[in-house]
């Protein structure tokens, strides 16, 4: 459940709030976090690193009619404070007009968000972080071929989110968070010309007892390295690429990129025009669930105070809405979706919670029982996608299809083609399982240019 920091860091913030009216602020909110964070390195049966960190931040935001500026800083003291002000308030009287920047209206409000279990209660020390890497580490150096370590990493977080505004809104809750890395390298041992590859695996969680087993993390980054050794370059030809859930996730990232509220208002989307028209198959469903407990990206409300809620973005393939803050929205004469997102020293901005790719109806292994070749993704490089075109061309690794079934290890080759053809011959498998902020099942996608050879 979510737990309400102290009265007084509520209070801190209103009372920031009457400090900028006073000094000419027409309306004004602000943020605070606070956080603490625990992390543990260790490499090659040998712990690396041990870091306790604790700190926060503040931010204001003024309004003097239609100009906004926002400050953000460290010192919570009155005279801090006192300059806090004086500077957002300075900044807005010189900054140009924003006829869409301005708070909720205290009827848009949400009155009672809920409660989301998105803290454990339970901070893990220093030595249940450093058990997990090592168990991690030594699952992953036993693998056969394994012959180096990048290490493993583990963290906790716990932080406090605060937010106030002068149109009545107040809200606190807590959240914290987990995770597990490992990384090591197979390979290169003078054996031969099967070379050296790296490769990785991790975990992620609200609570600490939803991460999977170290020793199960550690084991799948050594036995991925270890299938990469080997690898060479495919041949240059247009087929089906598979993407493994790891990197599907990526392409459900590009879309929500490409809906977001601000570059549809900018006309710098290449889905600008394609509301309520199909951009995927019928067969694919697109889900924004900010309410699911333990999830890492849930929240109990918008950062401008309004309600959230689960929402399908992509419905049978057609889509949907776009993602709106109150200032997109009111660019584009719609109404906010309760997807403004928030930080101390920046102005709200559309973003996304936890969102997945619903699951298809065949396994993987059916979903590539007729490629005759093709390409089997496990890991993606380079940043070579245009939003504004949706142009898509990226360095790719991962294992050759022939006949249905995985063959060989491939890498430096590149996959190309446009987001807007990729989403129309996407398939998805049954395979979804929800762990991370953007989930999705292994995804084909039929029709893309593979350059190798």
């Amino acid at each position: 459940m979510t737990a309400a920091p102290a009265p007084c860091s509520l209070g801190l913030l209103e009372d920031l709030i009457t400090r900028a009216r006073r000094a000419g602020a027409d309306a004004a909110d602000a943020v605070l976090v606070d956080g603490v964070s625990l992390s543990v390195a260790w490499r090659m049966g040998a712990l690396e690193r041990l870091e306790r960190a604790e700190g926060g931040d503040i931010g204001l935001r003024v309004l003097l009619g239609t100009r906004q500026a926002m400050v953000s800083s460290a010192d919570r003291s009155s005279a801090a404070l006192d300059d806090l002000v004086a500077r957002a308030v300075a900044m807005a009287r010189t900054v140009p007009d924003d006829p869409y920047c301005g708070l909720a209206d205290p009827s848009q409000i949400v009155v009672d968000p809920p409660e989301i279990a998105c803290r454990d209660p339970h901070e893990p020390s220093a030595e249940t972080l450093t058990e997990m890497v090592r168990a991690a580490e030594d699952a992953a150096r036993a693998v056969p071929g394994v012959t180096n370590s990048e290490g493993a990493e583990a963290g906790w977080s716990l932080t406090t989110v605060l937010q106030a505004a002068s149109n009545g809104f107040a809200h606190a809750y807590d959240r914290t968070g987990a995770s597990l890395a490992v990384s090591v390298i197979a390979g290169g041992g003078g054996s031969g010309g099967d070379g050296m590859e790296r490769d990785y695996d991790y975990t992620a969680a609200v609570f600490r007892e939803d991460l999977r087993d170290p020793a199960e993390v550690g084991r799948v980054a050594g036995e991925r390295a270890a299938r990469r050794l080997g690898s060479r370059r495919p041949r240059t030809l247009k087929a089906p690429v598979v993407f493994d859930p790891r990197v599907a996730r990526t392409l459900v990232g590009h879309l929500l990129g490409a809906i977001n509220g601000a570059s549809i208002a900018r006309g710098t989307s290449f889905l600008k025009d394609a509301m309520d028209s199909p951009v995927f198959p019928s067969g694919i469903t697109i889900t924004d669930d900010p309410h699911r407990p333990r999830g890492l990206r849930s929240r109990p409300c918008d950062g401008e105070g309004l309600a959230t809620r689960p929402l399908d973005l992509i419905d049978a393939g057609r889509l949907t809405t776009w993602l709106l803050d109150l200032r997109s929205a009111r660019q584009l004469g719609l109404a906010s979706t309760g997807h403004a997102t928030r930080g101390t020293a920046s102005p709200p901005s559309p973003g996304a919670s936890n969102v997945y790719l619903k699951p298809g109806t065949v396994t993987p292994a059916a979903l590539m029982a007729d490629i005759a070749e093709g390409l089997y993704v496990t890991e993606l490089a380079g940043q070579g996608v245009n939003m504004i075109t949706g142009d898509y061309s990226r360095g790719a690794a991962g294992f050759w299809i022939e006949n249905g079934a995985i063959t060989h290890p491939v890498s430096e080759c590149t996959i190309a083609g446009t987001l807007r053809d990729m989403f129309r011959n996407t398939t998805a498998a049954d395979d979804l399982v929800l762990r991370y902020g953007t989930d999705s099942p292994t995804l084909r996608v039929d029709g893309m240019t593979i350059a190798g050879e």
